[in-house]
């Protein structure tokens, strides 16, 4: 009977009560419904709900001081119960704030709206603790605590004005993760990781870069990837003045023509920004899908410009500061002189074949006095997919582009510009063209015939091997490159040996 009456006076207990209460609710909020925020939220509103109506039961009010006429007892119980209250409630408020303060287009600018409001209950649930709980003069403490808050602030002030500027950085989102940043001279990179305090970029030489956000405020900073990821890019070249300028132009409008790297649209650019004895100044402006893709097209273009301009017999100028001496025009060269260059160009674009790069000199002459020239007009095809060609086609000037049919849409894989090659699948291995071959413009190509390059095997055996490795080498560098068709060229060169060697006639051993 006496067991009975204890345990009934225990449960009746209201620090009892609101102790168990106050474990459950933790319990169930922080373990169970962690990672269901809305049901934790309801939750949290139905167990603050309960615990206020139990401590209203006791005659407990939150936000009144306890009278000193009570108990030592009554008072511990009232301020731990008042403690309780007051946090619950906070976590209601910043759970409402969690679920419903939510900027679905910005994210980022929520999650810092929420942090803020967060900041603002937990302070003045505090601030009620102290007031309501320990009787402390909050009132006077805020009212004397600006002395403190000067010296807070003066020592804080550095933290201080990056925190403010990277709130407003954040809202004004002038960059964003994964924007290209410029801020003049030689800082710039790809933005990484923003905070409060400071940015975290990622420049060229792979080099994590700390940006404080008040630096950034203060500086002039270039996006460069907005509006959009497209990024503009603009390159100049002189030329010496030995053709017309619009001939000049249409040159370097081809290596725009001929690049795979730029996009189109927009349509790339020619500019002439100068003109005079010395030399003529173009500015070539075209876009790359981002700005991360913008070294690799210079550099492309630069190649492009170099070839495309030796096959049409231009001279790049030397720059425009450098002190030169000129020598009178030299006159055109004469008629009879054509020949001789001809001859010239097929020997110089033999000897750009990475095929023929093994080949002695003058194996490499003799095989370019055998070249034949052939012209074809813009939009004529070269060679089909499927089709076998028994001769190596080198192009000497213009671009041709190699697409495939998907879908019933021609799919366009990529450009060949001067001194690249195409034909030998079918030349070396009897295999068909993986891609329809077109000519974008006005093209020149010089063949290589299957007799001349099985006369020099005859002479010396070993080119076969040769020519094997190079293909061979080739052909995966197509397949890690993603290709289509490349997986099913042959990259086994024992078996390139053999059958080159059988299809040029040439003995084994």
């Amino acid at each position: 009977m006496m067991e009975e009456f204890s345990l009934s006076e225990l449960a009746a207990n209201p620090f009892v009560q609101t102790g168990l209460l106050a474990l459950a609710g933790a319990a169930i909020t922080r373990l169970l419904l962690r990672r269901y925020p809305a049901r934790r939220l309801a939750f949290q509103l139905v167990f603050f709900v309960a615990l206020t109506a139990l401590l209203y039961k006791h005659q407990v009010v939150p936000y009144e001081v306890s009278p000193d006429t009570t108990s030592i007892y009554e008072r511990t119980f009232a301020a731990l119960a008042k403690i309780i209250w007051w946090i619950n409630g906070a976590w209601v408020l910043i759970g409402c704030a969690r679920v419903f303060l939510v900027f679905e287009r910005l994210p980022h600018e929520g999650r810092l709206v929420q942090d803020l409001v967060a900041g603002l209950v937990y302070l003045s649930a505090a601030l009620s603790i102290g007031a309501y709980v320990f009787k402390a003069p909050v009132g006077t403490l805020i009212a004397t605590s600006g002395v403190f808050a000067i010296i807070l602030g003066l020592a804080l002030q550095s933290t201080l004005a990056d925190v403010f500027s990277g709130i407003a950085l954040n809202f004004s989102k002038v960059y964003e993760v994964g924007d290209w940043i410029d801020l003049g001279g030689d800082i710039e990179g790809r933005v990484v990781e923003t905070n409060w305090r400071a940015t975290h970029l990622l420049n060229g030489s792979n080099d994590l870069v700390v940006l404080p956000n008040s630096v950034l405020a203060k500086a002039q900073l270039t996006n460069l990837s907005s509006p959009n990821r497209n990024h503009g890019v603009k390159l100049r070249v002189r030329f010496t003045p030995t053709m017309a300028p619009s001939v000049i132009s249409d040159v370097m409008r081809t290596v725009l023509l001929s690049s795979n790297s730029i996009l189109n649209p927009p349509s790339p650019s020619v500019e002439i920004k100068s003109l005079d004895a010395r030399a003529i100044e173009l500015e070539l402006s075209f876009r790359v899908t981002d700005y991360a893709a913008s070294s690799a097209a210079r550099h492309e273009v630069y190649d492009l410009i170099y070839r495309h301009a030796k096959a049409a017999g231009l001279s790049l100028a030397e720059p425009a500061e450098a002190i030169t001496v000129f020598a009178n025009q030299v006159a055109p060269a004469p008629l009879e002189a054509q020949t001789t260059a001809q001859q010239t160009t097929a020997q110089r674009l033999v000897d750009a074949v990475p095929l023929f790069v093994t080949l002695t000199g003058a194996e490499r002459t003799a095989l370019a006095e055998t070249l034949t020239r052939k012209t074809y007009q813009r939009g004529e095809v070269l060679a089909a997919r499927g089709t076998r060609l028994d001769v190596l086609m080198i192009i000497g000037t213009g671009v041709v582009a190699l697409s495939r049919e998907e879908d019933g849409r021609e799919i366009e894989q990529s450009r060949l510009a001067p001194g690249d090659y195409f034909g030998e699948a079918g030349l070396f291995t009897g295999a068909g063209e993986t891609a329809t071959v077109r000519a974008l413009t006005f093209t020149v190509i010089y063949e290589v015939g299957q007799a001349a390059l099985s006369k020099l095997m005859k002479e010396r055996p070993g080119i076969a091997d040769e020519i094997s490795v190079t293909l061979s080498r080739r052909a995966g560098a197509a397949m890690r490159a993603g290709e289509p068709g490349a997986e099913t060229r042959e990259t086994s060169i024992s078996r390139l040996v053999g059958r080159i060697r059988h299809l040029f006639d040439v003995p084994h051993g």
